[in-house]
């Protein structure tokens, strides 16, 4: 495959430290969630990424299908304990549709389309739980 882009993060203090890009000025304090300490926390970069990713791959699917439609999406992600003390994340994934004549139906198949193309949907595949749902308002 050819590489289109790398980056590097540092990582100090894990859940409870700081976390900085090496090609950006962005710093971000971590904090562990329900702490109450000023921060963010791992999941929250990842619904935020994984959001972000999909709603990408989401436009590239409506350019080569030649969709029109408005897309936000929301993505809820949960922290998991098993009963051994072992920890996941699951991710609830969901796509409005606005601005569109597209049936529902169209709607959730484009959508489909870009979990299967999507590098955050392909990464966590067989991995997570990851449920995908979208609507046109």
């Amino acid at each position: 495959m050819k590489k289109l882009y790398s980056t590097k993060a540092t990582v100090v203090g894990g859940r409870a430290g700081t976390a900085k890009l090496s090609d950006s000025d962005l710093v971000i304090n971590m904090a562990m969630p329900g702490s109450g300490k000023e921060g963010n926390n791992p999941e929250q970069l990842f619904a935020m990424g994984y959001g972000a990713c999909f709603d990408g791959a989401l436009g590239v699917v409506k350019q080569m299908q030649n969709l029109q439609f408005d897309s936000t999406l929301e993505i809820e992600v949960d922290l998991l304990q098993d009963d051994n003390h072992g920890y996941n994340i699951a991710a609830k994934l969901h796509v409005i549709a606005s601005n569109t004549t597209l049936s529902a139906e169209e709607v959730k198949k484009a959508v489909d389309t870009a979990h299967q193309i999507c590098p955050y949907s392909k990464a966590t595949r067989g991995n997570i739980d990851v449920e995908i749902s979208s609507e046109v308002k």
